[in-house]
């Protein structure tokens, strides 16, 4: 929600709006632009300043019932109660998109356009009637939006990716990158960060492969997840990190952040964009080299993407033992290739096969998450990664997900199975007091 602050802003954007389109496009809309312009020139924005979010609220609200009374509209008590909260939120939040942004089961929000809004709820996109009045408020809003979190949004920076109070991350690209208007684009995460129990709730994973994973973080081995966008990277990720004990000191880095760590003892650090002159910037490559000398027990960077693979690498195998981290890929052979091409880019003179040795020492274990054709998010591989054979670097998966097929409701079903091999890191395991039962390597469930 956008503070009190910010209202003596809107005068103009409601004033501005009103002349591009006098007429309306219906009844309802005119009046709500004319009943909208009226409260805000009717305000004091000297005490509007000083009241609280809350108190505001409510004092417009109640100038709005009273005027909306006063024009004897022929609407029922519903559709005036509906007319007075969407000048509300138009006058205090993000406009149209506040209904959605209240419904704490949509993820994602994605405006293509001023009368194209998606949302994906359920793992499902579908359009929804939400719409805006023009690409011009649309731009407005977006420009709110970015304003709230101190960033700004125009021609000579047509691109933002920024993160809201409450988490959410937001990009948003306008003309002339966009060529069929402003673009927005808002991940949510929720309130309430998902759990083991959950996930297991979920036939996300099995209580089973959910423990050894655990005991992989207890052991301190260090384990790459790897999935699409929308797989539930940062989920699983959030869920680990819980594993790790509250007596280590744990330091987090991301682009934009999303974890949620329970722990006592934790550093968070944040990536920062370049300012308008082309200066300030800090990488995830600068934070993680900064995090090396806040003797961290633990370190997480929220997802392997450039120049700072090298960099994390070189910590798991200098007694950085038990780091996480993410990464785009769509297979845990993919993951490797992907943290190899990273790796050389920034190392063009670094042999492959030197590259290769440093990720087979460093990576322990990778675990590939996918979003199914039904929206369902699984656990699909647990891979190991047991050495070098010759130039390659030798893996073994220890569980899978191996889908059999639809029923006829279009959900997927399938196993999630052991292959039958026992891990080497089982003995690490079993010095952390976490032993193995060999019941274990012959487990399947169906789902």
């Amino acid at each position: 929600m956008v503070g009190s602050t910010n209202v003596i802003e809107r005068v103009r954007d409601a004033q501005q709006r009103h002349r591009e389109d006098p007429s309306g496009r219906l009844d309802a809309d005119r009046t709500k632009r004319e009943l909208h312009v009226e409260l805000i020139e009717s305000l004091d924005f000297e005490q509007v300043g000083k009241m609280p979010r809350e108190e505001l609220e409510i004092r417009l609200r109640e100038i709005l019932v009273q005027r909306v009374e006063a024009r004897n509209l022929p609407l029922s008590r519903m559709e005036r109660e509906w007319m007075v909260q969407e000048i509300l939120d138009e006058v205090l939040g993000y406009g149209p998109l506040e209904p959605i942004l209240k419904d704490g089961e949509i993820t994602d929000i994605l405006v293509n356009g001023f009368d194209k809004v998606w949302i994906e709820k359920g793992g499902k996109l579908s359009k929804t009637r939400v719409r805006f009045q023009s690409n011009q408020h649309l731009m407005q809003i977006i420009d709110r939006i970015v304003t709230s979190v101190g960033r700004r949004i125009d021609e000579t920076t047509p691109m933002v990716d920024a993160r809201l109070p409450d988490g959410s991350r937001v990009n948003a690209i306008i003309p002339p990158l966009a060529l069929d208007g402003p673009m927005l684009s808002i991940r949510r995460f929720g309130a309430v960060p998902i759990t083991a129990s959950n996930l297991v709730a979920l036939k996300s994973i099995p209580r089973e492969i959910m423990d050894v994973l655990q005991g992989c973080v207890q052991a301190k081995l260090n384990i790459l997840i790897s999935g699409g966008t929308g797989s539930g990277k940062n989920t699983l990720l959030n869920v680990l990190s819980a594993y790790v004990p509250a007596s280590e000191r744990i330091v987090t880095i991301e682009d934009s952040a999303e974890l949620k760590l329970q722990q006592e003892h934790v550093v968070r650090l944040e990536t920062r964009p370049p300012n308008l002159e082309g200066r300030g910037q800090v990488t995830q490559r600068d934070l993680v080299r900064n995090a090396l000398r806040m003797r961290p027990d633990r370190i997480i960077l929220g997802e392997i993407r450039g120049a700072e693979a090298m960099d994390m690498l070189q910590a798991m195998n200098t007694g950085h033992e038990g780091s996480l981290s993410t990464i785009h890929a769509n297979g845990t052979r993919d993951a490797l290739a992907r943290l190899e091409a990273m790796v050389g880019m920034d190392m063009p003179n670094m042999a492959d096969r030197s590259i290769r040795q440093t990720i087979a020492r460093a990576i322990d274990v990778i675990i590939q998450v996918d979003r199914l054709i039904d929206g369902t998010r699984r656990l699909i591989t647990v891979t190991e990664i047991v050495g070098m054979e010759s130039a390659v670097i030798s893996t073994q998966d220890i569980f899978k997900f191996e889908q059999v097929g639809l029923d006829a409701q279009a959900k997927v079903h399938g196993a999630f199975a052991a292959t039958g091999t026992r891990p080497r890191f089982a003995e690490k395991l079993k010095s952390y007091g976490v032993d193995l039962s060999p019941d274990l390597f012959r487990f399947r469930m169906e789902v």
